[in-house]
């Protein structure tokens, strides 16, 4: 029961940050936070598993900030304290936003650097040369600094966590891992946070913890079915496009949605096919700049977007990763300029995600649980809809006999749709399909390219000292990607089937705005009228004039 739970108040953490947790609206504590600040607090090495979405980042960064916030009581001395090292970029800024949101109070006492951006050494070594009290970053990123000289941690490093410790290895971190441990202290303690106990994360918690506490808390690494619905349905690749078309214009799917691709230029693909019906998605994918994707997560948290593309690139690049036999390997881009140290489907915090719908399947069933648990997170509901083609269903099967070996209850069902009832929408969708062609996929991604240089804040100086650079960039050519036609923005009634008019009504909105123009009409109408004295004959088709004297009245009488 709740009031038998340890709540915040009860651990001994500073005011201060009892304060920001009430201010972000944390009655209490989740499970893993319940178990494992107590523990860190007396000083223990941690290793936990918990499922994603549990509260791994406050239950590691409370602990981290109390016991920096009383060495300070005792040292004055400003030097880096924690370092926190995380797979991926996003993660990094997740990470240094929530210390930030935690420090609200004692923003002047825990200073906090993210340094997991890919920017130039030493635009990033004024920031370390300060010593900030934590330091977030990638493997690689730290150590490059440490081999720079640009901090050291061998004499002040109190606590180390290692954040999704399971994707260091996966993420080709292992050397870098290795090689940043000679540059600590003996002593120091640490944090392995992880949604699954791999090997791996065995091999790194014999090279980094000591005597740890072991938390296992979820037996699932998924939510039970009443909180997380599953679902697949069979359809080949035309059908997809089809059936994700149908789910999103006539809103059989609500709320906010990831669809997840394997490749960059489906990324696009899909999201010009969308467009044709004024079905409006971003693309979050590896070729864009660390600063951009964390925006479009920030606008997307802010319900500035309802629906986003995600490509989940780093199972299809892995070479471990075999690929059925008789099944093509598609096209992922590789070699233009994409971030190895991109992910999103795993540790980046999508707020309030509803739906998960996997595009194209995911090659294991680790990259499955990772992408699905982008949604119902926090005791929130969500639904995962996988689309799954005949090449793809032993990868269905692996999925389904890990999900159902781990708890029953997560098996995905069936998704009960009838294709044949949304046969009249498929002209539609091929019309649509000939507009997306492969130039108009290129022209998408260098209309995108094209707009992130004009946004760069790193080339703003640069602009300013080239004001015809600036111009020709901006008037240069215009890009179309792809021909919209104006059309297929509104579904005809007609189309609907009778089956889904119940949940569907594409046309209310129209409708809606019909009326609001009928009523601007009838008031500029009548404007018209009291601002003229006579009429247009032309527009009215009705003579008020005086009459002709040359022609004589017609006459009914005989």
């Amino acid at each position: 029961m709740a009031a038998d739970r340890l709540q915040f108040h009860e651990m001994g953490l500073d005011d201060r940050l009892l304060k920001a947790l009430a201010d972000s609206g944390w009655a209490q504590p989740t499970l893993i936070q319940e178990k494992a600040i107590p523990l860190a607090l007396d000083g223990k090495d941690i290793l936990a598993r918990a499922r994603t979405g549990s509260g791994k980042t406050a239950a590691y960064a409370l602990p981290l900030i109390q016991r920096i916030l009383t060495s300070k009581e005792t040292v004055r001395e400003q030097a880096v304290r924690a370092v926190i090292l995380v797979p991926t970029k996003e993660l990094g800024h997740q990470v240094h936003t929530m210390i930030r949101q935690l420090t609200a109070y004692c923003a002047r006492d825990v200073r906090v650097a993210d340094i997991s951006g890919k920017v130039e050494l030493s635009v990033q070594r004024p920031i370390l040369m300060e010593k900030p009290d934590v330091v977030v970053g990638t493997p690689s990123r730290v150590l490059a600094h440490l081999s720079a000289h640009n901090m050291t941690l061998s004499t002040s490093l109190e606590i180390l966590v290692i954040d999704e410790a399971d994707l260091l290895f996966s993420f080709g971190f292992e050397s870098d891992l290795k090689s940043l441990l000679c540059h600590l202290p003996k002593i120091y303690q640490a944090f392995l946070m992880s949604a699954t106990l791999s090997e791996d994360v065995e091999a790194l918690k014999e090279l980094v913890l000591h005597n740890p506490v072991i938390l296992k808390l979820q037996g699932s690494q998924l939510p039970d079915n009443s909180q997380l619905q599953q679902y697949s349905v069979q359809c080949e690749e035309v059908d997809k496009f089809l059936l994700l078309y149908v789910l999103l214009k006539l809103s059989l799917i609500r709320g906010k949605t990831l669809v997840f691709v394997d490749a960059v230029d489906r990324c696009y693909r899909l999201k010009l096919f969308l467009e044709q019906f004024s079905i409006p998605a971003c693309v979050l994918n590896s070729e864009l700049p660390v600063q951009s994707r964390c925006h479009i997560i920030t606008q997307f948290n802010q319900g500035f977007y309802d629906c986003i593309i995600a490509t989940d690139e780093n199972t299809v690049d892995d070479p471990t990763v075999t690929v059925q036999k008789g099944k093509k390997k598609r096209n992922t881009g590789k070699g233009r300029g994409k971030d190895k140290e991109y992910g999103v489907s795993r540790g980046v915090d999508f707020h309030n995600v509803s739906n998960v719908i996997n595009f194209d399947f995911p090659h294991s069933v680790e990259s499955y649980i990772h992408r699905v648990g982008r949604t119902a997170r926090a005791g929130n509901l969500g639904t995962a809809l996988s689309f799954v083609s005949h090449t793809e269903l032993t990868l269905l099967a692996q999925v389904q006999d890990a999900l159902t070996g781990d708890n029953l209850d997560s098996a995905l069902k069936p998704y009960g749709f009838k294709m044949e009832e949304i046969e009249g929408f498929r002209y539609r969708c091929q019309d649509a399909m000939r507009s997306v062609t492969k130039q108009a996929i290129k022209e998408a991604r260098l209309k995108e390219i094209k707009q992130e240089l004009l946004n760069s804040e790193k080339l703003k100086t640069y602009f300013e000292d080239n004001p015809r650079d600036l111009q020709l960039l901006r008037h240069d050519k215009d890009l179309h990607p792809a021909v919209v036609k104006p059309h297929m923005k509104n579904v005809p009634e007609y189309l609907i089937p009778s089956a889904l008019k119940h949940l569907a009504n594409p046309l209310s909105c129209r409708k809606k705005r019909k009326k609001v123009n009928n009523a601007l009409h009838v008031v500029m109408k009548t404007k018209f009228k009291v601002s003229r004295k006579g009429s247009n004959p032309l527009k009215s088709f009705r003579h008020t004039g005086k009459k002709s004297k040359g022609r004589p009245k017609a006459s009914g009488k005989s």
